[in-house]
């Protein structure tokens, strides 16, 4: 795709790494890469604006994973035949990219900058995702981009007891545990993981071993910037330039909000400090009316600097806005069965975070159909989250989920899928809603902890209860403070949202969110010894004290599921022509039937004795009519010669008017009736197959 000597290669995790670098492609893009992993292509783009948008007070990053299905050989399933909206996973691989780069952007640069991967072919052995991250680090070391990169991600494994970077297809379908990382050549930036409870302390190890493979490519990207790399931008700093009548300002806004701020702030409750809180900044505004209407953009800066100032002062020294200790929690509580009629319920609540969750179970035709990239094409257990604006006092109106809550919902969801039932186990598709009631911080892992509640209310089987935390955490003068059970203003103004969920014996799940260049293995691993102890105690002293295990049986609102495995050479009679035979079975009995290609049959009803019968009469088409057995049966037609008996659905033979009596018998109407049960004995089956029965031997 470039010009010969554009084209670098590096053997990453025992396959080939190549970056293909140059202007004579991409000729608009600030900075741009094609990058090969295995037979994984992916492009990257990085643009900047020239100068920022007017008024704007953040930094307007976005990140695009764009999915073309074209890279795995499929043509979109839509009536356009096009890529739509993007799948989840494409979302959650576009989060994941911009909690990898985002904090290495300088904290006042507001111009907006694009970052667009472009998946171009996909070998399922070699992760998209790892080369997206790559890509965007290649594109913004390369361009004039300010950025304070490189970095580079890898995906770990552990199989055998082993760590694995970059597992193929089959050692992540064999691996306890799915973790993508991504790092500096001296910190970890994000870390994003599902895994089969994995003891910290393995976790860890892994992380340190990912990041060793992880400086080796930095260290190759650093060999393209040398020769490739553009002189960085200068950019116009959001900070005020400081001026004497600035510097006035800035001063008359400290010396009037600071003492102000300190009480207003200093409140245990959330509603009560924010409030008190507007009120301050209100009357400086007002007093400071004049300097307001000249400099508003920088009175607004210098009352958000402050209140962020404060309250990371106090959490170095020790003191949180709500009187807590570093390592206390919020008070919890957790409830289950506050819905009639559901198939179970559960809410947990962390101070002013509320969350309900809600669990429904379906038949196997109901798990999701999947359309990405990779070879995932249906999905039994789903988690959706929902994030209203009353939940925060805003009135934003509902416009369906966005990143947030797509990113918020599957991370819940990973962490419970490790102690998910299987198909085999537990027949159903389970579908839980979280819904954010209030909102103060953790509404993920509050939404971790209600889908436990729920699942164990509904009778799901699971294999163990799972419980989240997050940690904070402070950096200051070289050092660092973290905290522990964080609430909204904390994770605002602290550097880190840490969630890590699992049950008592490991680690489930972990996403990391952080706003400074990185952290050290120090902070990671205290980090995971603060929430293992967290999660242990909200397990044994608030939910398994609200239900201490899964109920034994399901709600009466429940479809009862029974299971049986036929044939697949069956599979045609028990649908029959037309799906006459499977329709007349679901009517007969008032159950519902999902056939499986493999031969699994789900039925499924509010009766388990309609499910029964259901399955008898399944039973009874499959048979092989045996010779010599005894049917009873029906006769469906009338001949001259004798009388046809169906003894088996979908399965009749002829009784000869020899065989209906130890007598001569003048017509087959002197002895038999339409519709008329008889019993009669196989005697044999001839060459073509037909059944030859007799009523005088069944005696």
């Amino acid at each position: 795709m470039f010009k010969e000597g554009s084209q670098f290669d590096m053997l990453f995790a025992g396959r080939q790494l190549k970056i293909e670098v140059g202007e004579d492609v991409f000729r608009f893009s600030n900075g741009a890469c094609v990058v090969s992993y295995g037979d994984t292509v992916v492009m990257a783009n990085a643009v900047v604006s020239s100068k920022p948008r007017e008024g704007i007070d953040f930094f307007p990053l976005s990140v695009d994973f764009e999915e073309k299905l074209y890279a795995v050989g499929k043509i979109p399933g839509s009536f356009f035949k096009r890529e739509g909206r993007p799948a989840e996973s494409a979302i959650l691989a576009s989060r994941l990219i911009d909690r990898s780069i985002r904090p290495l952007f300088p904290k006042d640069m507001k111009n907006d900058v694009a970052v667009t991967i472009t998946v171009l072919a996909v070998d399922q052995d070699c992760s998209p995702e790892v080369a997206g991250i790559i890509g965007a680090s290649v594109a913004l070391s390369i361009s004039d981009i300010p950025w304070n990169g490189p970095i580079a991600g890898v995906v770990l494994g552990y199989v055998d007891d082993k760590v694995v970077i970059n597992p193929t297809q089959v050692e992540r379908e064999n691996s306890k545990m799915v973790t993508t990382l991504s790092g500096s050549s001296e910190k970890v930036v994000m870390i994003e993981s599902g895994a089969n409870e994995i003891e910290e302390k393995v976790m860890l190890d892994a992380i340190k071993e990912g990041h060793s493979e992880i400086k080796k490519v930095i260290t190759f990207i650093n060999e393209i910037v040398a020769q490739f790399g553009k002189k960085k931008l200068e950019f116009a700093s959001s900070q005020a330039s400081l001026t004497d009548e600035i510097g006035r300002v800035i001063k008359a806004v400290q010396t009037e909000a600071r003492p102000k701020l300190e009480i207003s702030l200093d409140e245990k409750d959330k509603i009560v400090r924010d409030k008190n809180t507007q009120k301050v900044e209100d009357e400086v505004k007002e007093k400071l009316s004049e300097e307001y209407a000249a400099h508003p953009q920088v009175v607004n800066e210098c009352l958000y600097n402050l209140e962020k100032e404060i309250v990371r002062r106090w959490l170095i020294s020790g003191k949180r806005v709500d009187g807590r200790g570093l390592n206390e929690m919020r008070d919890l509580s957790a409830k289950v069965g506050l819905l009639p009629r559901v198939h179970g319920s559960g809410m947990f609540a962390r101070g002013r975070t509320q969350v309900l969750t809600v669990a429904t179970l379906g038949m196997a035709r109901e798990a999701q159909m999947l359309d990405g990239l990779d070879e995932e094409e249906r999905k039994k257990y789903i988690h959706h989250y929902n994030f209203p604006s009353y939940s925060v006092g805003e009135t934003r109106p509902s416009r369906g989920p966005g990143r947030r809550e797509v990113g918020h919902g599957a991370l819940a969801e990973r962490a419970l899928l490790p102690v998910i039932p299987s198909l085999e186990e537990f027949p159903y598709t389970i579908r839980l809603v979280s819904e954010v009631l209030s909102s103060n911080g953790s509404t993920s892992q509050g939404a971790v902890c209600g889908s436990t509640l729920a699942l164990m209310d509904a009778g799901v089987p699971i294999k163990a209860p799972v419980a989240g935390i997050s940690c904070g955490l402070i950096c200051h003068d070289g050092g660092y403070t973290t905290l522990l059970d964080i609430q909204g203003i904390e994770d605002f103004f602290g550097d880190m949202d840490f969630k890590v969920a699992g049950t008592k014996k490991g680690i489930t799940a972990i996403q990391m969110d952080i706003k400074t260049n990185g952290l050290t293995y120090d902070i990671i691993e205290e980090a995971f010894e603060k929430t293992r102890k967290a999660r242990i105690e909200i397990l044994d002293e608030v939910m398994l004290k609200e239900i201490a295990a899964p109920r034994p049986e399901l709600s009466k609102y429940v479809p009862k599921i029974r299971v049986i495995k036929i044939d697949t050479n069956k599979i045609r009679e028990v649908i029959g022509s037309g799906g006459k035979v499977i329709q007349k079975l679901i009517a007969d009995f008032d159950v519902m039937i999902d056939i499986e290609e493999d031969g699994t049959v789900f039925v499924a009803s509010l009766d388990d004795e309609n499910n029964k019968r259901a399955i008898k009469q399944i039973e009874a088409i499959i048979a092989e009519p045996e010779i010599g057995t005894v049917y009873i049966g029906k006769i469906t037609r009338l001949m001259p010669f004798g009388a046809f008996v169906e003894i088996l659905p979908g399965k009749e033979g002829l009784v000869h008017i020899s065989r209906f009596a130890n007598r001569r018998v003048e017509k087959i109407e002197d002895v038999a009736k339409l519709g008329e049960e008889i019993k009669a004995k196989l005697i044999s089956i001839d060459d073509q197959g037909k059944l030859v029965l007799s009523k005088k031997d069944a005696t």
